[in-house]
């Protein structure tokens, strides 16, 4: 009897090792996936950070009215450079989207900006680089759903707990990312129309 008493401690606790293990590599591994979709998306967006510069470069020789938007988008620029957390980065990468969709707009006024060959090269480019992050971002987000579900599921919650894993934040569009960028033309021809008479 001892034997078979023996024998199922024994099966027990081999049995909640395996299992203590099994949902220890999980979590590790979910984790991990996050941390791998995160610099997917950062790869894209350095690209897309190296192409400001240019981009400006070639705006300015055109637009030279735009300061404020200029300096907008290199202070965007500069933040996500020097961003720290990927929640941070990803408030920089939200704010460079906004700043560049002003770039854009703006383009309109100018027909000259919008048929040079720079400016659309860039623009296609960035626009590239857009569709991308959009793609990597759904991934991100996908792995962050995963693991967040699993640190807060019976029995992973358990051992989620004693690891210190916390919720991870999705990286998610803003709503001004989502609506159309207003520009008030007025100002901008005024601009124009006093530096024409000068």
């Amino acid at each position: 009897m001892e034997i078979v008493v023996g024998f199922i401690i024994v099966l027990l606790f081999i049995g909640f090792f395996s299992w203590f293990f099994i949902v220890y590599n999980g979590l590790v591994q979910v984790r991990e996936n996050i941390k791998k979709s995160w610099a997917n998306i950062d790869v894209i967006l350095m690209q897309r950070s190296n192409e400001i510069p240019k981009l400006i470069k070639t705006v300015k020789a055109f637009v030279k009215h735009e300061k404020k938007m200029f300096d907008s988008v290199m202070a965007a620029r500069e933040r996500y450079l020097g961003a720290g957390t990927i929640a941070e980065k990803a408030d920089a990468t939200n704010q460079i989207t906004d700043a560049l969709k002003s770039v854009f707009a703006i383009s309109e006024s100018y027909p000259d900006l919008r048929s040079n060959k720079n400016f659309l090269q860039f623009q296609n480019r960035i626009s590239s680089l857009e569709n991308e992050i959009a793609d990597r971002r759904e991934l991100y987000n996908e792995s962050v759903n995963n693991y967040n579900i699993r640190i807060q599921s019976l029995p992973d919650v358990i051992i989620a707990n004693a690891m210190g894993l916390k919720r991870e934040e999705m990286f998610v569009v803003p709503d001004s990312a989502k609506s159309d960028v207003e520009i008030d033309f007025k100002d901008l021809y005024d601009k124009e129309d006093s530096d024409s008479e000068e």
